[in-house]
């Protein structure tokens, strides 16, 4: 750790840039923010390495960015004035967006990145209407100008056709090479606004942006400190929360954790005051002096809302304390994750959480195989229902297996998303008819040069299983998808429970459209009939509605040849030995108890439309 005493005066407002880069997944942004780190000096040469701010294992291999990360820099500029740089790295992806909505909300200005060989996509459009939400300054940047793939000029025509943004000033730059990154810099001191307040006499103001948790420091508070200071030694205090603490370091990431003095106004750096607990840091949450508070709280962040629910379970039961405590370790990391324990009869006592999306939900569950050594049993994904019931009250419904008796039900709402979807012409076709298939609505489609831009609202449960899978699969990958949550509308949706045995396996019991129940219901028999291991007597696999039995399918027993010791003889002494081997499975099947394999219940809820 490097600690620097020179520090202690902060820089004048006019000489502060906060910003943040904002882009589709895979545009770039991580290997241009190693670009600017790199020409600004924050690292050594020795020190640089690819994607320096993924600092997960993770995020590594994927190539993806799942955590905000933040870099302060110093730029000598043209006109010999060295600027503060706060850099904020955000992920590209859909279900990070909440991420995204709190780096936004802690700067002014914005780096637009557009891969000028893919151009425009659907997240692209999600994160600027995000950042004109927050009145940001935004600069357009064409990436990716080193491939021979690379079309500026059709990149900067698609942001000013799709976003409606003026492309003419927008800086072609590449951050593999390294090809204008100075043009890039003199454009952020010159085009991006300094902070728009701050106050160096009012009492201590700061916007509370992120934390987690670091074994030897405790809890590490990432903050924007908008009136007064930050010091060293000071006392503080939590106003959501009321916590009051004393400041053991105040400092910033250069991306190397440097410590200073002091923060001041329009500043973005970290606090450590030995908080154990992370319940005490709520993000969006105003820090303020103790003893000399300030008159009103921030407005803060929405809070977080979980879209996809699913339940955890330990594949050895023992390990239920060892999942409990790997998910709140988890959770100090990411507070977006929700948790709360539950149990089932057929995989015994888990938890049902709450993800973001469905790569949140991959993430996480990655998270806690590798990192925590833990074998999980996940159930099927599943979204939030509510469910109106004839005494006039309105439940939410997290889990099938809580659902009402169906006489107690007037009607169930499901959630339905807007999504909008970017996808060359050729394939339309095949992404019109998904769209259909999951019983979508077309609200919109328009074209920007040779692609089409569709708007559709679709049901949220439909989106959750393999919607994203086979989107990219028709689009051989060139779809691009974002979308946002758009209410709740009334359907005909039935529970659908599948038993094993003649019983009822609650880890694969789903809510289906009506319509869809016969077909989805069949899928999963047929898929189960080949995943369950035969057993010594006849397994019956049934799909059920209720008391209805929709679809069903039939494990063989494994059986001895019981006539092989008969040369010959009467046919009547054959049948004999059949029918008391016969009578002897009917009774195994009466106790018998079925073992269903962990590979069994997560290959049975993959489920694709050619399956």
């Amino acid at each position: 750790m490097s600690t620097s005493n020179n520090n202690t005066t902060t820089k004048p407002l006019a000489h502060i840039r906060n910003f943040a880069i904002i882009a589709h997944i895979d545009h770039g942004k991580s290997t241009l923010a190693d670009r600017l780190i790199q020409t600004c000096g924050g690292l050594t040469e020795r020190e640089m390495k690819e994607q320096v701010l993924d600092s997960m294992e993770l995020e590594q291999e994927r190539g993806i960015t799942i955590k905000a990360q933040t870099v302060r820099l110093s730029y000598e500029a043209k006109d010999g004035i060295t600027y503060q740089l706060n850099l904020m790295d955000t992920p590209g992806h859909v279900d990070f967006a909440y991420e995204v909505s709190r780096s936004l909300a802690s700067c002014e200005g914005s780096l637009l990145i557009v891969d000028s060989t893919q151009g425009v996509e659907a997240q692209t459009l999600a994160n600027v209407y995000q950042a004109i939400e927050n009145n940001h300054e935004i600069v357009p940047v064409i990436n990716k100008i080193d491939l021979p793939a690379a079309d500026v000029e059709k990149a900067k025509k698609q942001i000013e056709d799709v976003i409606g943004l003026p492309a003419d000033d927008a800086i072609a730059v590449s951050g593999k090479t390294g090809i204008n990154i100075d043009g890039l810099l003199e454009a952020i001191v010159t085009r991006l606004p300094p902070p728009h307040e701050g106050d160096t006499e009012a009492p201590t103001k700061a916007l509370l942006v992120d934390s987690w948790y670091d074994t030897y420091l405790g809890v590490v508070v990432l903050v924007r400190v908008i009136d007064g200071y930050l010091r060293k030694g000071q006392k503080i205090k939590f106003m959501a929360t009321g916590a009051a603490r004393e400041l053991d370091r105040v400092g910033v990431f250069t991306p190397k954790l440097l410590q200073t003095d002091v923060l001041g106004p329009g500043e973005m750096g970290f606090i450590t005051a030995s908080i154990k607990d992370i319940s005490e840091t709520k993000v969006g949450d105003t820090i303020t002096d103790e003893k000399k508070p300030c008159a009103e709280k921030l407005a803060g962040f929405k809070p977080s809302i979980p879209m996809v629910f699913c339940s955890l379970f330990p594949a050895d039961a023992g390990d239920y304390e060892k999942l409990r405590d790997s998910l709140g370790k988890l959770a100090l990391n990411d507070a977006s994750l929700h948790y709360e324990a539950e149990t089932s009869q057929a995989l015994g006592l888990g938890f049902r959480c709450g993800f973001l999306g469905l790569l949140h939900m991959e993430i996480i569950q990655e998270r806690l195989e590798r990192e925590f050594d833990l074998d999980l049993i996940p159930t099927a994904p599943s979204v939030v229902y509510k469910v109106n019931l004839t005494n006039g009250t309105q439940i939410e419904l997290y889990n099938p297996v809580d659902m009402p008796d169906i006489v107690k039900i007037k009607s169930i709402e499901e959630p339905w998303i807007k999504a909008t979807i970017l996808v060359p012409d050729e394939y339309l076709g095949g992404i019109l008819q998904l769209c259909q298939d999951r019983r979508g609505q077309q609200v919109e489609l328009t074209y920007a040069g040779s692609r089409a831009m569709m708007v559709y609202r679709l049901p949220l449960n439909e989106v959750v299983f393999d919607f994203y899978d086979r989107l990219k699969s028709i689009s051989r990958g060139y779809a691009s998808f974002d979308y946002a949550l758009d209410g709740y509308a009334e359907n005909s949706l039935v529970k659908l429970d599948i038993r094993v045995n003649q019983e009822p396996v609650d880890a694969l019991s789903m809510i289906v459209h009506k319509d869809a129940a016969e077909t989805r219901g069949r899928q999963l028999c047929e898929r189960l009939k080949e995943l369950i291991p035969r057993q010594m007597f006849k397994i019956a696999v049934q799909a059920a509605l209720g008391g209805k039995i929709i679809a069903a399918e039939h494990i063989s027993a494994m059986r001895k040849d019981v006539t092989a010791k008969c040369y010959g003889g009467d046919i009547s002494r054959k049948k004999k030995l059949l029918e008391k081997q016969k009578k002897g499975k009917k009774k195994m099947r009466q106790y018998g108890n079925v073992e269903i394999p962990q590979s069994a219940f997560i290959n049975a809820l993959k489920m694709g439309d050619d399956k």
